[in-house]
């Protein structure tokens, strides 16, 4: 997949602040406060960033972690993990294949088919709601 790389400078001019310091920061919103921790409106998040398509609400579940959380990707190409061993833990970060947007961490602790949580941050990704026509 062929990389966004835009400068900081251009990141902040496109994501509000609170999308900037997560996805160009890594930070974490507080749980429960995301916009979309309770949506359960059929559609596609994409990312905040790039508009790439991650994760669909039919694979999204109710965690109750506070955050959305969902059991899998749109494609697991559109997602690159990392080692993250911050905070005292050793978890794997979750970001944007294309513009590397930290999107949130993905645990072993999800339901099945997959067995995973991806636990995501509202303020990385866009909801597109499906269109009923």
């Amino acid at each position: 997949m062929k990389r966004i790389e835009r400068t900081d400078k251009e990141w902040r001019k496109l994501l509000t602040p609170e999308q900037y310091s997560v996805c160009r920061l890594g930070t974490t919103e507080q749980p429960f406060s995301g916009e979309y921790e309770s949506n359960k409106a059929d559609g596609t998040y994409v990312c905040a960033g790039c508009g790439l398509e991650l994760f669909r609400s039919v694979n999204k579940y109710d965690s109750r972690t506070g955050w959305p959380s969902f059991f899998q990707p749109v494609d697991p190409g559109h997602i690159d993990e990392i080692s993250d061993d911050s905070h005292g833990m050793v978890r794997k970060e979750i970001r944007c294949a294309r513009c590397e947007s930290h999107l949130g961490h993905v645990f072993p602790d999800g339901p099945e088919p997959s067995g995973l949580r991806f636990c995501i941050n509202s303020a990385a990704l866009v909801f597109q709601p499906k269109d009923d026509e």
